[in-house]
Order: C-alpha cells, then sequence, then structure tokens
C-alpha cells in the first residue's frame, strides 16, 4: 500500500513517497544517533520491529465546512488546510469504509444552527466550521468522538443518534468539547472492547490505547521476553488501560500494582479486571509527574514497567535512581513513544547503577518520523 493518491501533500504520511526501504533505513540511522547520547550504550540492541501499513486502528481526522461541503482528512504538511481523504493507506479497511458515514453526519450536525442564549435578546444563530473526529476501531465495531467547542443542542443529538442506528459498522458515538477532557456518549449500541492477551477489555471514549493491534502485541511480546521469570511484586506505572497488566497477571505468582492518573481509563480497567475476575491486579489512581512513587513504595518490587507520554517519566526514574541498592527493583522495563525522552530518563538510571540491557525499536508508525521503543535495564 505504498502508493498513495496524497502522497507528498498528506501530513498524515511524512515519508510515504520515498519507499517503504528507504524510509526503515532512515528511521533506523535516526535511532541509533539518538541512542547516541546514552551516557553508556546497551548490552544487546535487539532487532527493530515493523509495523505494516494498513493497520491504524485509532486515527484523529480534522474537518471543516465551506460553503455547505464538509472536507474530512489529515492536515497538509506544515500547513492548516485539510486534504480530503476517501481512503486512507494508514488505515484499517473498516475504518475507511465508515468515512462516508461520518461526512454525512458531519453534513447534518453543521446545517443544524446552535442557538446562542443572550440576555433580554433573541438567541443569536450560529454554525459548526469546524473540529476534529477520533476514529478507533474496536473488536466488535467502530468508536466515534466528535470534538468541538459546542454545546450539542437536541438537534445535534438526533443526527448523532440517526446516523448511528443506520450504521453496521459505528456502535458508539460521543463528544469533547477539548482534547484530553471527559467525553459525553450520546448513544452506544455495544460497549467497545478489545481483546488483551485473552481478557475482553472495555475501551473508554477517547481513551488512549496503541494504534494498531499488530504493534500492541509486538509491544506485548518484547515486555514480557524481557520480563523472562522475573516473578514477584510489580509495578506497572503509567498503566493506561493496562496493555501491559493484563499479561503480567498470566502468571498467578505475580502481584501487579498498576498506577495511573486518568479517572476515565482505570474506572474502565477496573470494570474489566472485575470481569475478568483477575485477583492479582491491584489498581492505584496516581500522577506520576507530580507525585512520583517514592522510596519506601519502590523498595518493595521486584520489578517495574513504565510506559510514560512522550514527556518521558524523569521524575519517575529519578526515584528509582536513588534507591539504596539493598531496595532496588531486580529490573525495570521502560516502554517510550519518545526515544529523546527515553534518552533523559535512561542516563538517570544508568547514572544511578543500573545497567542497559537490552533495547529494541518499534516502527508503529509507518512513514513517520515516530519511534517506539522497549528497553531492559538491570540491577547490577
Amino acid at each position: 500500500m505504498e502508493n498513495c493518491p496524497y502522497g507528498g501533500i498528506c501530513g498524515g504520511c511524512q515519508y510515504r513517497e520515498e519507499g517503504l526501504e528507504n524510509s526503515r533505513r532512515c528511521k533506523q540511522e535516526n535511532f541509533i544517533k539518538i541512542m547516541a547520547g546514552l551516557h553508556c550504550p546497551p548490552e544487546i540492541y535487539d532487532e527493530p520491529v515493523f509495523i505494516p501499513d494498513g493497520v491504524r486502528r485509532r486515527a484523529a481526522l480534522a474537518f471543516c465546512c465551506r460553503n455547505g461541503n464538509i472536507t474530512l482528512g489529515f492536515n497538509a504538511r506544515k500547513s492548516a488546510k485539510i486534504i480530503d481523504i476517501e481512503n486512507c493507506a494508514l488505515l484499517l479497511p473498516e475504518l475507511n469504509r465508515c468515512l462516508p458515514e461520518i461526512k454525512m453526519l458531519l453534513q447534518n450536525l453543521c446545517s443544524e444552527p446552535f442557538h446562542e442564549k443572550r440576555k433580554k435578546r433573541k438567541p443569536e444563530q450560529s454554525f459548526l466550521s469546524s473540529g476534529d473526529v477520533w476514529l478507533c476501531r474496536a473488536d466488535n465495531g467502530t468508536d466515534v468522538v466528535l470534538e468541538f467547542d459546542q454545546e450539542l443542542e437536541l438537534a445535534h443529538r438526533m443526527a448523532i443518534v440517526e446516523t448511528a442506528q443506520k450504521s453496521s459498522a459505528i456502535i458508539r458515538i460521543s463528544h469533547r468539547r477539548k482534547n484530553n477532557t471527559p467525553a459525553e456518549t450520546i448513544i452506544e449500541k455495544l460497549s467497545p472492547v478489545v481483546n488483551i492477551s485473552g481478557y475482553e477489555v472495555f475501551v473508554p471514549a477517547g481513551c488512549f490505547m496503541q494504534a494498531s493491534k499488530p504493534a500492541e502485541t509486538a509491544l506485548i511480546k518484547l515486555v514480557s521476553e524481557y520480563m523472562e521469570d522475573t516473578p514477584g511484586k510489580i509495578a506497572d506505572l503509567f498503566c493506561g488501560m493496562g496493555t501491559f497488566s493484563y499479561p503480567l497477571s498470566k502468571n498467578k505468582n505475580n502481584k501487579i500494582t498498576a498506577v495511573d492518573s486518568s479517572p476515565e481509563l482505570l474506572e474502565a480497567f477496573s470494570g474489566s479486571i472485575r470481569r475478568g475476575m483477575i485477583s492479582n491486579i491491584e489498581i492505584k489512581s496516581r500522577n506520576l509527574f507530580r507525585y512520583p512513587l517514592d522510596e519506601s513504595e519502590l523498595k518493595n518490587f521486584n520489578a517495574v514497567v513504565f510506559d510514560p507520554p512522550r514527556a518521558g517519566a524523569a521524575a519517575q526514574a529519578a526515584k528509582l535512581a536513588s534507591l539504596p541498592e539493598t531496595e532496588r527493583p531486580e529490573k525495570i522495563i521502560a516502554v517510550s513513544c519518545n526515544p529523546k525522552s527515553f534518552v533523559t530518563d535512561a542516563n538517570l538510571l544508568i547514572d544511578g547503577g543500573y545497567r542497559l540491557w537490552r533495547v529494541a525499536m518499534v516502527d508503529q508508525f509507518v512513514f513517520s518520523g515516530h519511534m517506539e521503543l522497549v528497553a531492559a535495564f538491570l540491577k547490577k
């Protein structure tokens, strides 16, 4: 699927016109350049993992309405202009098949006025002109989150419900006014779920999860391989929806403490482990950027896994590095979506006395400059 009619103009793929092999080679070279910033190189560079084209199950598209016409797609390169996409080579076919239905929904929403209430005046009308659409393909259907800064009125809600009822693929539609705020579910025909390590996991509206199933599988495999037979108490920090807690809990000798700050994710996570009758996962709510686990909490763990956002986990890495030798976790496994912030975190651990054992690059976002990795640190 290298050939794409939008290649060279669409910002969704930066390097598609360079070809798959060239793109992969350049990404590997850039990865090694970034890793050169480590204070001590890894003992082992494992083979990179390349995720194929056309498997993205999650995407954020922009839309605008001009003269009654809807444009839906990705921004053009280095531009606010939206490239109208009919079929995206990055996405799963199931998501591409939903695009006409999404466009029709947006057409209906943009044609219905919003009424702004004013004291002692007639309400003033305004119309929706732009926003974003977040798509997520769960195992049982497509989840849609509409994002624009307007309060939905009855006509808009009716249009959303009608679209969902007519669609055989869309199972839930929600709305939020801003990114990183809770989404209001307008209609849910089925609760979106995905399978992680044999467990049925509920997906909250607009939540973070790995962008493709093959990438999620690859990351879980690397974490499990690097963990080896390290049993006991394991901290899963920045746990999200529990991507790594579920496979680690398969070993009944493990006791997992999963920590994150998102109420929506943790509520869904808690419900999923109850339904799965998983007794060896404990969930805790904590802002690890502001309040990382301290020495008294960390000394009880045999191993730690952390998978932070792009900003990295410097505060938590510093706490781990400052532990006395006898109280340190035997193993630390880092999952990162930003190699540059990983280098900062890794150097804290290296300078604190940990060995950087293994590193593997994961190319989840094909034809882009984004790289992910999994790394393992051992106590000296």
